[in-house]
């Protein structure tokens, strides 16, 4: 957190709560809130957080997003190695 009056402060919160907001509850209708709290927690332990694609992530998902970067770790440790060897 930064300063009082820094815009940037709760950035990523309020692109969340948007993203969330328009793509999940506004298109659903709760009968309680109880459900309310069932239903978005699902859909962001099982849709957001696992499926959805990130603008951060060169627009893939993050499973796919960590295999790529797992894999480039291990070409570039093993090119480091060769080259020292």
């Amino acid at each position: 957190m930064g300063r009082v009056g820094c815009a940037l402060d709760n950035a990523a919160a309020e692109a969340f709560n948007s993203t969330l907001k328009v793509e999940f509850v506004h298109r659903q209708h709760f009968r309680t809130r109880a459900e309310a709290r069932i239903k978005i927690a699902t859909w962001i332990a099982d849709f957001y957080n696992t499926t959805r694609r990130h603008s951060a992530n060169d627009w893939l998902a993050p499973i796919p997003f960590e295999h790529r970067v797992a894999r480039a770790r291990t070409a570039s440790a093993a090119q480091v190695r060769a080259e020292v060897a």
